[in-house]
């Protein structure tokens, strides 16, 4: 009798370890990685570590190179590196019609990101190496240039330009 107990008793403490996990699955929030409804298309709060990258499926960890794009119906999606949300719109027929938000790296904030200045320096989560400013400074570059560097695979992705443009 006692030999059948303890295998009983690890059977049923492995059967509610199972059950413990698939319920905290069931409960737990899903990823963000589309928000409905934004039709004033002005950028969203992104609650780190709940928001998903559309490009490469990433968590948002950080809002130092994020993004977001508005589209007419009104859909957000998230970014974490801005050469990732380039690399998204390549080949998306609305990429001319939507509103582009990227946080500022010198006044913390949301701005609009067909208007700001870009950095090609930076060490950036998909190492694609653009870091979003308001304010213009010696080297930066604009929007289109940032977008037409991240087809031509001009990024720090780029093993050579890595080298030259971070001196190692």
């Amino acid at each position: 009798m006692k030999k059948l107990i303890v295998p009983a008793l690890v059977v049923v403490i492995i059967l509610g370890i199972i059950a413990t996990v698939f319920t905290s699955m069931v409960t737990s929030e899903e990823m963000v990685t589309v928000k409905e409804g934004n039709m004033g298309k002005k950028p969203l709060e992104i609650v780190l570590g709940k928001y998903q990258d559309s490009d490469c499926g990433m968590v948002v960890n950080s809002l130092e190179f994020a993004s977001q794009i508005v589209t007419d119906d009104g859909k957000t999606r998230f970014f974490h590196d801005i050469g990732g949300m380039a690399n998204y719109l390549k080949d998306k027929s609305f990429k001319d019609d939507i509103v582009v938000w990227v946080y500022s790296k010198d006044t913390n904030e949301w701005i609009d990101g067909k208007t700001a200045w870009y950095s090609a320096n930076e060490i950036t989560p998909m190492s694609y190496g653009f870091g979003a400013y308001k304010n213009k400074q010696e080297g930066f570059i604009a929007y289109e240039e940032m977008n037409l560097r991240v087809l031509r695979g001009e990024t720090l992705q780029n093993p050579k330009l890595r080298k030259k443009a971070l001196g190692y």
